[in-house]
């Protein structure tokens, strides 16, 4: 038949629309205050920590609407804000600094929605109220403290290759290795291109003086200043979880710049002192000649020093053979032995002080410790200070197998997730790129609530008026078109969704701009379908024909608008981006909805029958 569609067709339509229903559903159930409770690295976790932490709100007549516990992970749900301001400030005293204490926002999406992956909309700053910073990363100075390390290391190639040279020296961006023998030249030229393929050498001679000068290729100066971004983000997400908020965004804005998001923050000054705070790891031998549980209480032995891992004391050397700088890369994977482990690379100096230190004490246990130096509060005098406070726990304990070389790997641990988060946090601690920030927003939580309140009344209006239009001068075409035009507000809403695509308020814009636009697609064709009724064909004709001629006018209209939504999305950041995003989706959902919903919804009620007159206005 000319106007009937396949059952298939209809099929595909109805699944779209039942999915589209789900995944936009949780928007329905808001969100409930909680707190979130994780323990920190080299902390062990205690089994019956949220029975402990539930009986103690109790006594505190803090109720609770709900608990939960993921892996090491305790989330609880609250009723109102205040009950949870108050739980968060009494669990936080009770366990101290192991376990970080982060007021969230869970949303309250019943569990077999979530069970389907159906997650409402996180909303963004503008929407939420919070602080934006924008920061500037120093790659330069990443690259510097990088071919220092670099400088040392050609050093100890040459002299274990035999090779004699003159000298060695950096100049800005560059190393500069001085030969007095040409053939010396020739072989540390072979020698340092193989085991420095990042960089690119060439030869210089003057006389009898042969000289060899080595600078970034600009494949390893693209990764090198890459991955000082991507370490500076990981640390940058790792502080945030101290400032206790919910849904933060930190993402790469261009070559050199970081934009952080911190909805529901309104302390500027701490948010700075805990993103700019200093945070690194250290290499150090375990003390095994002295039992660390006399130093309990009392004053360790000389040399060493006393630290709690795993819940059970253990004594450290003083001394440290390595820091996080060296490290240049970390990564998650299995050993020999089928269990979890972490490869380590050096480079940014001190390895072959780590080489023999290690060579001299296989067999023994070697710690890492992470250090961090978070700005806290402290009252002196009747006054709120903040001071810096150093932090060291020790995540994790290996026992040497051989001298370490400039490539090792750490084994024996206990499952990937393990293997996972200190791969982050040797990368995190690897390093860290010299920040500035270049711009900084402040939004309150009313504005942000008013600017919630002011795009739905907009998306709400706008979708109104559209209705009302369509209902009045299309008759019953128009009540279709408000159907597809609902259709396509809940497929946005499902697509966002779906896709954890962030809200903001330019992106609300591109919703209502994505409703008018949606009607325009219906307009053009009840109008060719008017217009071939008015030529005299018969309405079954009229209504093929309207379809199918408007067809190339409204695909071409919306692909244009949708190349210019392109650009932006390509070129702009932050809120050009979200309002692009919406766009872009809604122009996809209206073609959807305009041509295939409507078109379904009309051969539904008028194809396959015999009628004289279509309801589509005077």
């Amino acid at each position: 038949m000319m106007n009937k569609y396949p059952l298939w067709k209809n099929l595909f339509l109805a699944i779209i629309l039942v999915l589209g229903f789900i995944y936009a559903a949780p928007m329905l159930y808001g969100e409930d205050p909680a707190v979130q409770i994780s323990p920190n690295a080299g902390v062990k976790p205690v089994n019956d920590l949220a029975s402990k932490i539930s009986n103690a709100l109790k006594q505190a007549n803090l109720s609770v609407k709900s608990s939960q516990q993921e892996n090491q992970n305790i989330l609880l749900r609250f009723t109102d804000t205040d009950t949870e301001l108050k739980a968060r400030d009494l669990i936080q005293t009770m366990l101290g600094n192991d376990y970080t204490v982060a007021v969230n926002i869970a949303p309250a999406t019943p569990s077999w929605l979530a069970a389907l992956g159906a997650q409402p909309m996180k909303l963004g700053l503008d929407l939420r109220g919070g602080v934006h910073f924008a920061l500037q990363v120093d790659t330069d100075a990443v690259v510097k403290q990088r071919m220092e390390g670099v400088v040392k290391n050609i050093s100890d190639a040459l002299r274990q290759a035999d090779i004699r040279y003159a000298a060695v020296g950096q100049q800005q961006a560059k190393v500069m290795v001085g030969f007095r023998d040409p053939q010396a030249s020739a072989n540390a030229n072979v020698l340092l291109k193989r085991q420095f393929p990042e960089l690119e050498f060439i030869q210089q001679n003057q006389g009898d003086r042969y000289q060899l000068i080595g600078s970034w290729s600009q494949q390893g100066l693209t990764k090198l200043q890459q991955t000082a971004i991507e370490q500076t983000m990981t640390t940058l997400r790792n502080r945030v979880n101290e400032l206790g908020v919910a849904e933060p965004i930190v993402q790469q804005q261009g070559p050199d710049r970081i934009a952080v998001d911190l909805p529901g923050i309104q302390d500027t000054a701490r948010a700075q002192q805990i993103l700019g705070g200093t945070a690194t790891l250290e290499f150090r031998l375990v003390d095994i000649i002295h039992d660390p549980r006399s130093a309990i209480g009392g004053v360790p032995p000389v040399g060493s020093v006393l630290f709690n891992y795993n819940n059970n004391p253990i004594l450290l050397k003083e001394q440290v053979i390595l820091t996080g700088n060296s490290i240049t890369d970390a990564s998650g994977s299995f050993g020999e032995d089928g269990r979890p482990s972490v490869n380590i690379s050096l480079g940014g100096g001190g390895e072959s002080y780590f080489h023999r230190v290690t060579g001299e004490n296989v067999g023994k246990p070697l710690a890492i410790v992470y250090v961090e130096t978070p700005m806290q509060e402290q009252i002196v005098n009747g006054k709120t200070i903040r001071v810096l406070k150093k932090i060291e726990r020790v995540i994790s304990v290996a026992t040497i197998q051989s001298a370490l070389p400039g490539n090792f790997q750490i084994s024996g641990l206990s499952d990937p997730a393990e293997a996972r988060n200190l791969s982050l946090l040797l990368r995190a601690g690897a390093l860290p790129a010299p920040i500035s920030i270049v711009e900084e927003r402040t939004i309150g939580p009313q504005l942000g609530a008013e600017n919630v309140h002011k795009g739905v009344i907009s998306i709400v209006a706008g979708f109104l008026l559209a209705v009302i239009f369509m209902a009045i001068y299309y008759a019953g075409f128009g009540l279709i078109a408000n159907l597809a035009l609902a259709m396509n507000l809940i497929l946005q809403v499902a697509l966002l969704s779906i896709l954890g695509m962030t809200l903001t308020l330019p992106g609300m814009a591109g919703i209502v701009l994505t409703v008018g636009m949606a009607v325009d697609a219906n307009v053009l064709i009840f109008e060719r379908i008017r217009e071939e009724l008015r030529n005299g064909n018969s309405p079954q004709a009229s209504i093929h024909a309207g379809y199918e001629r408007a067809f190339a006018t409204i695909v071409d209209a919306n692909v244009t608008t949708l190349i210019a939504a392109l650009v932006l999305f390509g070129i702009g950041t932050g809120a050009v981006k979200g309002f692009a995003v919406t766009l872009s989706l809604g122009l996809l959902t209206s073609m959807l909805t305009g041509l295939m919903f409507t078109r379904a919804i009309v051969n539904a009620i008028f194809g396959g029958r015999s009628v004289k007159k279509l309801p589509i206005g005077i």
